[in-house]
This record gives structure tokens, C-alpha cells and sequence, in this order.
């Protein structure tokens, strides 16, 4: 809704109010998901036409498995993302959560129960060091958390090398604990004949909750208003401190979520894993309307980017094609989206 003023009629250049109302269609064009909307209907055309093996029920539960993994650390990156941060060490944080809960259930012989508590500290701890560096010492994020980066693929690969004397973690498929864990974090449920991985849901409710803070809290008019000027946002009031670390910290949980997923479904982890995972769940955000400047995003955008890079990580493997071609696949969508999100943003401040 948009509002002009007008002369009323014989008062001279006394000027009204008059409510100019935006139609429907304009409206849900101006909303930040719809790119990404288009994108995912035309991907999945797209190798759905290509690829047979991309249309069976099998491949419905591969594709939404994948997009889960990638979609629960999108719905974080695009929080922090509106809040005008990023997060390079998103990707590694995951395997560093899954070592350390890993590893020291095994070293202690403690229920893996307690490992898992271990590793939501530890995760916790990386995102508000990550805020609070970057908040006191005004660097980007870019430079804080590409340190940050840095520093967690060294210490994953040393210290698991020195605690267990090879590159992965030691399996804890026999502790007490692991089923009941196990349970909550990588069962799966047949649902006529696609088996869901419990991923799904968790990422569905990770969305929810992520639109409800950001639509209807207090908090989601914090994000919105740090990610679009934070020395405006701090005048009137908006904790801006508080508000980056808390996005921060989002992003750890998030990672230590994920994280304990890949440990209880594979039973180990690879200490080298997660590197270059951290583009790919930018490349979502930005694919699903953030933007990189901050104050504009939706978490639903995010999760439907998710589903795009989801459904092309499985539908290049159904279509033979070249694996290589996803590299290329996610840079050309970032650079897409966002010069379509800059065209959209355009369009909707000159309306």
C-alpha cells in the first residue's frame, strides 16, 4: 500500500491523504521468493524431461533428503544473511559439531547423549565468537569468518589425527545412547511408498519457526532492520550487538543440528568434510531472494533455494551428466540471482 497526497478541493494547497492500493499480483511479485519459486519449477522441468530415473518415487526421497541437508543450514545463512552478515565457516562448523560429539563419547565411554551436549556447546561457542569478534571489532564478516574457517579445517583434521590416529572419527554405532539419538536426528518414515528422512520435517519446522520470528516478532523486525542500516537500527534503539551474535549463534546450532544428523547416520564422520559447503548454502540464500548487502530475504526463499540445489545435486547424477557441472551450476545461479534480486529490489523501492 503506498500513499500520495493531493490538493483537496477548495483549501487552497492544503494537502490529504489519498491510499493508492497495489493489486494482488504486484504484491506477490515484490515478495523476495518468488525468483527462486520460478527457478525450482524450471529446474525441475528441466530434469524431469531429461532424466527418467528423476521422475520415480525414489528419487522424490533422494531429492528431498538432499534438500534437507542443505535447507536446514540455508534457513540460518539466510537469518544472518537479512541481518547483513555471512558466514564462511558454516560448512566446516558442521564436521567440527560431528567430532566433537563424536569423539568424545568414544575417548570417555560416556553415553553418546552427553557427547551431543558437548557439541551444541561447542557449536554455540564458534557462532559467538564469531559475532562478538566481528561486533567489537567492526572487520567483515568475510575476513572473521574466513578465519574462523581456516582455523576449524586445521583443528579438525590435527585433532582428530592426534585423538584417534587417522581422519575420521571412531564409530559409536554400539554406545549407549546412539539408537534413541539416532531416532531424533536420522530416522525415516515410509509415507506411501517414499521414505522421508526425519531431515525433512525438521527442516519444514526450522523454516516455520524461521518466517514466525522474522514476520511476527520483535526480533524479525531487529534482523530486518540491522541487515538494512545498523548505525540507523542502533539509534532507535535496536540491540544491534545482541542481535549479530544471536545470528551467529543461529548458524551454530544450526551446524550442530546437521551435524549430529551426519554422525548418527553414518556413524562416523570424516574430518575433511564440509569444506566448499558453506558456498553452497549462500548460493541458496542469495538463489532464494537474500541479498548480500542484508535487510531483504525471506526463510522460505531460503528453503525453496535449498530444494533447487537439492534437486540438482541429485538430478545431475540421474541425468549422466559431468558431477563437475554443479560447480558451474551454483555459480551461475549466484550471479543470476542475484542480479535478478537487485532488478526485483529495484522495481519494489521505485513502486
Amino acid at each position: 500500500m503506498t500513499q500520495a497526497l493531493t490538493p483537496a478541493p477548495g483549501a487552497g494547497t492544503v494537502p490529504r491523504r489519498q491510499v493508492v492500493r497495489r493489486s494482488a499480483g504486484r504484491r506477490f511479485l515484490a515478495r523476495p521468493e518468488v525468483g527462486s519459486l520460478v527457478g525450482a519449477v524450471a529446474v525441475f522441468v528441466m530434469f524431469f524431461a531429461v532424466a527418467e530415473p528423476f521422475r520415480s518415487a525414489a528419487s522424490l526421497s533422494t531429492v528431498l533428503y538432499a534438500s534437507s541437508t542443505i535447507g536446514i543450514m540455508t534457513v540460518a545463512v539466510s537469518l544472518l544473511m537479512i541481518g547483513g552478515e555471512f558466514d564462511l565457516s558454516a560448512g566446516v562448523a558442521v564436521t567440527t559439531s560431528a567430532l566433537a560429539a563424536g569423539m568424545f563419547s568414544f575417548q570417555f565411554s560416556a553415553n553418546v547423549w552427553v557427547g551431543v551436549l558437548v557439541a551444541l556447546a561447542v557449536s554455540l561457542a564458534v557462532g559467538f565468537v564469531n559475532g562478538y569478534v566481528l561486533v567489537r571489532t567492526k572487520l567483515p564478516s568475510f575476513l572473521v569468518t574466513l578465519a574462523t574457517f581456516l582455523m576449524l579445517q586445521g583443528l579438525n583434521l590435527a585433532i582428530t589425527k592426534l585423538v584417534t590416529g587417522g581422519v575420521a572419527s571412531n564409530s559409536i554405532a554400539d554406545m549407549d545412547g546412539f539408537e534413541s539419538a539416532r531416532a531424533v536426528f536420522a530416522s525415516e518414515v515410509v509415507i506411501g511408498s517414499v521414505s522421508v528422512k526425519v531431515t525433512v520435517f525438521w527442516w519444514l519446522l526450522f523454516v516455520a519457526i524461521a518466517t514466525w520470528v522474522l514476520l511476527r516478532t520483535r526480533i524479525g523486525n531487529w534482523i530486518f532492520a540491522v541487515g538494512g542500516n545498523a548505525d540507523s537500527a542502533r539509534a532507535v534503539g535496536v540491540p544491534v550487538t545482541r542481535t549479530k551474535i544471536g545470528l551467529f549463534m543461529t548458524v551454530g546450532f544450526m551446524a550442530w543440528f546437521l551435524g549430529m544428523h551426519n554422525l548418527f547416520a553414518f556413524d562416523t564422520v570424516q574430518s575433511g568434510q564440509g569444506v566448499t559447503n558453506e558456498l553452497i548454502y549462500i548460493a541458496a540464500a542469495v538463489v532464494g531472494g537474500c541479498l548480500l548487502t542484508g535487510g531483504h530475504g525471506s526463510a522460505v526463499g531460503g528453503a525453496i533455494g535449498g530444494f533447487i540445489f537439492g534437486m540438482t545435486t541429485q538430478g545431475i547424477v540421474y541425468a549422466n551428466w559431468d558431477p563437475d557441472w554443479l560447480k558451474f551450476f551454483i555459480g551461475a545461479t549466484l550471479l543470476a540471482a542475484t542480479l535478478v534480486n537487485m532488478w526485483v529490489r529495484g522495481r519494489a523501492a521505485k513502486g
